[in-house]
């Protein structure tokens, strides 16, 4: 079975830690060109998924053993002088009354690792001496659970990383996150008590998004009800 064994971090200094952000990099080329094709590979022809948010972002990434063994990243665009990418392809309502626009932080490009995502199920397949199709249908059973243990793990996985933002927002004082996201994220997300809010239409961006806000204050309130043990994380 797959263990939640992973540490997140923050990149804390984007030219110290060069070699992280280039797996950072990698990571995001794997799954937003390779495996979905969001992007366009002649964009990126040195295998490399960036863009000139990167260098306003705060990168968080989690890992197994190594810092060298990345299986998740998002990152966190901070405000500058140009718009952020939700302003720009969304039509985003009014801000509530009172929200300070550079109090407002983007959270994008969440990416998990294809890797890690699999692992679980390559356990079960590849642990036996004999994989025959008669074996596979006999733990039928062992790979429902395996799947469901898989998708528990990448669901801790994306906590820990959305902790870690939160962290780091506190310390910079912002109020309210953006976010670009399908429905199931925003469910999964609003299970543990990040409950954004829809403010703008859905449109179709790489399937169907829709522009998210999220106030930092009404997360705190909410967690420290119903979920105070998440909070102290």
């Amino acid at each position: 079975m797959l263990v939640s064994n992973f540490t997140c971090q923050i990149v804390k200094d984007q030219q110290e830690e060069a070699h992280i952000l280039e797996a950072v990099y990698r990571l995001r080329y794997q799954v937003y060109v390779n495996e979905w094709g969001f992007e366009d590979p002649k964009d990126h022809l040195d295998g490399l998924e960036k863009d000139a948010y990167d260098k306003h972002s705060l990168h968080f990434y989690a890992y197994t053993d190594t810092v060298d063994n990345i299986i998740g990243t998002a990152r966190l665009i901070l405000d500058s002088d140009s718009t952020l990418p939700i302003e720009q392809h969304f039509d985003i309502h009014e801000l509530p009354e009172g929200v300070a626009r550079n109090k407002i932080a983007e959270i994008s490009r969440l990416a998990i690792s294809k890797d890690f995502r699999r692992r679980a199920i390559d356990r079960v397949i590849f642990s036996r001496g004999e994989s025959n199709v008669d074996e596979l249908e006999q733990h039928q059973a062992t790979l429902k659970q395996v799947e469901r243990e898989r998708r528990k793990c990448e669901h801790e996985l994306i906590r820990g990383i959305y902790l870690l933002i939160y962290r780091e927002s506190l310390k910079r004082r912002l109020t309210h996150w953006y976010a670009v996201m399908a429905r199931g994220l925003h469910v999964i997300l609003g299970r543990w008590g990040i409950q954004f809010k829809q403010v703008g239409p859905a449109r179709e961006y790489h399937g169907l998004r829709a522009p998210y806000l999220l106030c930092i204050r009404d997360l705190e309130k909410y967690l420290a009800k119903r979920n105070p043990e998440l909070l102290e994380l």
